[in-house]
């Protein structure tokens, strides 16, 4: 078998390319998303990108990076829109390493209230550190271009 066909030890990868029983709320040609198996809020979704991209940190200011990370917000507002329309409020972001639980990038889509109630400190922003909201991840990344507009 070819290195380039060897099964992915990565999880994320293996969902991504429906190599699991995990079910899929979203598929298209740049992401996949699904249910967090550890689900911390009324809702948790995770959305991913079919493309293996460790973390937050291999992201820069490149139209292509932004528009990623903006496309998997778009997924992740219409689910919680669809699935949890109820819930007055909703927490999307990132962990950054070292507290990220995966080495593949993914977006958590929570619709609150958290369950149970600490799980809220796991999506709490710590300077550098720990959870980065999605629109202010979104801001970092946006490239020169864009930031004239």
């Amino acid at each position: 078998m070819a290195a380039s066909q060897s099964p992915s030890p990565c999880i994320f990868c293996q969902i991504a390319r429906s190599a699991t029983s995990s079910r899929l709320l979203h598929q298209d040609d740049k992401v996949v998303a699904f249910q967090d198996i550890k689900p911390a809020a009324f809702r948790h979704y995770l959305v991913i990108p079919i493309e293996h991209i460790p973390t937050v940190k291999n992201l820069q200011r490149r139209p292509e990076d932004y528009s990623l990370v903006n496309h998997m917000l778009d997924v992740g507002k219409m689910l919680l829109q669809r699935d949890a329309p109820q819930s007055k409020e909703h927490r999307f972001g990132f962990h950054q390493p070292p507290f990220n639980s995966v080495d593949h990038l993914h977006l958590h889509c929570l619709a609150l209230p958290f369950t149970p109630s600490w799980k809220a400190i796991k999506y709490k922003s710590f300077g550098p550190f720990g959870f980065i909201g999605a629109e202010k991840f979104l801001e970092k990344i946006k490239p020169e271009q864009l930031s004239n507009l």
